[in-house]
């Protein structure tokens, strides 16, 4: 196949950033607005990328479009370049953003985990296995009221509830595990739910400490005494700097999280998301090789997890924003909304009367059992420490596993 020259010109790709720029102006300007305290913060952004989806998609579409001959000559159009191009947006912001929490979680983590292991474990599997019985509840009632036959029903709710979590190896799963039929069944339930999925974490983590009248110092002081300190690097002067800012370790890691992501055991992978995370938080953890610094610099990290988050919300958001306008039903939104809420009070309540978790452990540990990064980017900023990213980190991995298996499960449950 062969790239028809002409058809991808520079003011095709120009148009991609200037899209991409745009919509992250406008984003912020959104999140900072403030109502009672609370703000959408980034999530700004995400609003932004899916009323652009909505309204631009289209022109998207016109703008990307990219040609090829086949081979018989001919000059064919392949429209579906866009959603292509979005994906690597997407692809590039989770990168990076994930690879910077891990290496900002890594120098705690390994202690916190230990320490709380069991906690971390049983919350997330509690928060996962929620929403799972809240989607089973919202399958046993709406499928009485309802055009779709058993098999597109449930298809249709796995995918809500993969959008509910924001998880997108959960979403893969669905798709896997329905067949080539349904998979766009699957597509348009996480497109609705991934809306709320994002928004309602996001508010969540904001509405909680300010409900419960925390105070955040307080707070703060009690994460750090949980939290055994792991000793920094003594020789930090005389370590080997590949670079002023530590690029070179972060892109390696990236390297290595891709590669590890990649390889899967059945349907279920790491995906670049959990290889990543897991790779950063290694070296994080350990921060050299010999006298080789494998640390980047703590403001590169902050700018990083940053940029990589709006990246995978513009993405994320424009290619839901036309998927959400075409198949929008209100009782689907609000089946989502459900799949969101009712594992995050669970959560919440398990977190803090049976675990007696304190509460930026709680929440951190909310933010990963739902599998939400954005909603971690923003309990960073409510909280005032990045602490929270290790529990975070701890949770994660096995949210990640346990919504990839009740989703196939459901599936075989309900076809």
């Amino acid at each position: 196949m062969e790239l028809f020259d002409g058809i991808l010109t520079i003011k095709s790709v120009g148009f991609l950033m200037l899209s991409v720029l745009l919509i992250s102006a406008l984003g912020y300007v959104l999140g900072r607005i403030t109502i009672k305290g609370v703000s959408l913060g980034t999530a700004g952004v995400f609003i932004v990328a899916l009323a652009y989806g909505m309204l631009f998609h289209d022109e998207l579409t016109t703008q990307l479009v990219v040609g090829y001959k086949d081979s018989a000559g001919s000059v064919v159009s392949d429209v579906s370049f866009v959603d292509s191009a979005l994906k690597i947006v997407d692809n590039l912001g989770l990168i990076l953003f994930v690879s910077a929490v891990g290496f900002i979680a890594g120098p705690n983590f390994f202690a916190n985990f230990k320490k709380n292991f069991k906690s971390y474990v049983l919350l997330a599997v509690v928060i996962i296995l929620s929403g799972g019985l809240a989607c089973a509840g919202c399958i046993l009632v709406g499928r009485n009221f309802t055009d779709l036959d058993a098999k597109e029903f449930t298809a249709l709710m796995t995918g809500l509830l993969s959008g509910a979590l924001t998880s997108t190896p959960g979403f893969s799963a669905a798709k896997d595990a329905v067949g080539p039929e349904l998979e766009g069944l699957v597509s348009v339930g996480y497109g609705i739910a991934y809306i709320f999925g994002v928004i309602g974490v996001v508010l969540f983590v904001q509405l909680v400490p300010k409900m419960m009248k925390a105070d955040m110092a307080k707070e703060r002081e009690l994460l750090a005494g949980k939290e055994k300190k792991s000793k920094q690097m003594k020789s930090d002067k005389k370590l080997i700097h590949m670079d002023d800012f530590g690029i070179m370790p972060f892109a390696l890691a990236a390297v290595f999280g891709i590669i590890i992501g990649s390889f899967k055991f059945g349907n279920f992978s790491l995906s670049t998301t959990g290889g990543c995370l897991l790779v950063a938080l290694l070296f994080g953890h350990f921060g050299r090789i010999g006298s080789i610094s494998i640390m980047p610099k703590d403001t590169t990290l902050k700018v990083f997890r940053e940029l990589g988050l709006m990246f995978f919300l513009i993405g994320a958001g424009v290619s839901g924003g036309a998927k959400f306008a075409e198949y929008f039903q209100p009782i689907y939104f609000l089946y989502g909304m459900i799949m969101t809420i009712v594992p995050m009070i669970i959560g919440f309540f398990v977190a803090k009367f049976l675990l007696k978790l304190n509460l930026l452990n709680n929440l951190g540990s909310i933010t990963g059992g739902m599998t939400s990064t954005p909603a971690l980017g923003t309990l960073i900023s409510t909280a005032g420490t990045e602490d929270v990213a290790s529990a975070y980190a701890a949770t994660y991995p096995v949210a990640l596993i346990s919504v990839v298996l009740v989703s196939q499960f459901l599936i075989i449950i309900f076809k």
